[in-house]
């Protein structure tokens, strides 16, 4: 019996140290509208396909680009009234028969104006910046999920699509915390072969489901199937 049992620990101690985890991209987003309008552009057909610098999303922005351009315009009005009363109270300024009263009347004037032109460079920028949230770029990301079409309205915090950075991937499993300081001295074999692979990364707070566990993470480069089981094993 004693032998039975010396067997038996032998074998879990052997897989303890052996695991399973899907091969998943190494981030994945989830995009969502910063901005409300309808959405004028929906690119369904790079759904499932990679991005090379492709629009994804358009939300219609004509309104924005009409107001930017009269804000812009009267951004330059603003500075040449400026400049006008500005002249206007230095000269006011050399009379020695005008009054504190008309001084400081002038020197008013100018002083609103340069508050109005602070306000309407910070809705300048803001209008850019809302121009910019309506129209969704990606550079290289797998576009895994379209979520809205050409027609829809959308409100901040609608998801718009959904992507994935594969340029790596990223195994995570969960190991016993008293195993941890086992296997990061281990070499790590993939589905059976010993690879060049490290540990990224241990969580060393346990999760409310894995009470007893650590998550850990390993990165791997040149992946080509993505979603698959890998086996992991720690010698």
């Amino acid at each position: 019996m004693r032998i039975l049992w010396v067997f038996l620990f032998a074998i879990s101690a052997v897989f303890a140290n052996e695991y399973y985890a899907k091969l998943e991209p190494i981030e994945s987003y989830s995009v969502k509208a910063a901005v409300s309008g309808k959405v004028i552009y929906s690119n369904s057909k790079i759904e499932g396909l990679k991005a090379n610098n492709s629009t994804i999303i358009e939300i219609d922005s004509m309104v924005n680009k009409v107001e930017l351009e009269q804000s812009r315009n009267k951004l330059k009005y603003i500075d040449e009234m400026i400049k006008i009363e500005k002249n206007n109270y230095d000269r006011l300024n050399q009379v020695s028969s005008k009054s504190a009263f008309e001084k400081d009347t002038q020197k008013l004037k100018v002083i609103n104006l340069e508050s109005s032109k602070a306000d309407m460079i910070i809705k300048i920028d803001t209008l850019k910046d809302t121009i910019a949230n309506k129209k969704l770029v990606e550079k290289s990301n797998y576009i895994f999920n379209i979520a809205v079409k050409d027609g829809d309205y959308v409100n901040p915090g609608t998801l718009l699509y959904e992507a994935k950075d594969l340029s790596k991937g990223k195994l995570e499993i969960f190991v016993p915390i008293a195993q941890i300081d086992e296997i990061k001295n281990k070499e790590i074999f993939l589905d059976g072969q010993k690879s060049d692979v490290k540990i990224s990364k241990i969580y060393e707070i346990a999760d409310s489901t894995n009470i007893s566990s650590y998550k850990v993470e390993l990165i791997i480069d040149n992946v080509k199937t993505f979603s698959r089981l890998v086996k992991i094993e720690f010698r």
